[in-house]
């Protein structure tokens, strides 16, 4: 008998057989120069390649840079929700 394969969502994160986490489920940060990600309700870009940062404003419109540690702790999305 063969192992049943994980159903799917459209949009769903997958997952190893094994249970391991894939790239999609891990929520690794985007690594291409100029990704968008949010953050508490702002837009940030990543700026460069090789020690690159993520370029924002805060709530009274300065800019405001953050490290890929940084917005892990402060928590992102992909999307503006």
């Amino acid at each position: 008998m063969e192992p049943a394969e994980p159903s799917r969502t459209p949009g769903s994160a997958t997952a190893t057989l094994d249970g391991a986490p894939t790239a999609e489920e891990s929520h690794d940060l985007p690594t291409a120069p100029c990704s968008v990600v949010w953050s508490g309700g702002h837009s940030y870009v990543r700026e460069g390649s090789a020690g690159a940062r993520w370029a924002g404003v805060d709530d009274r419109g300065r800019a405001r840079f953050l490290t890929d540690a940084e917005l892990r702790r402060r928590g992102w999305s992909r999307t503006r929700d």
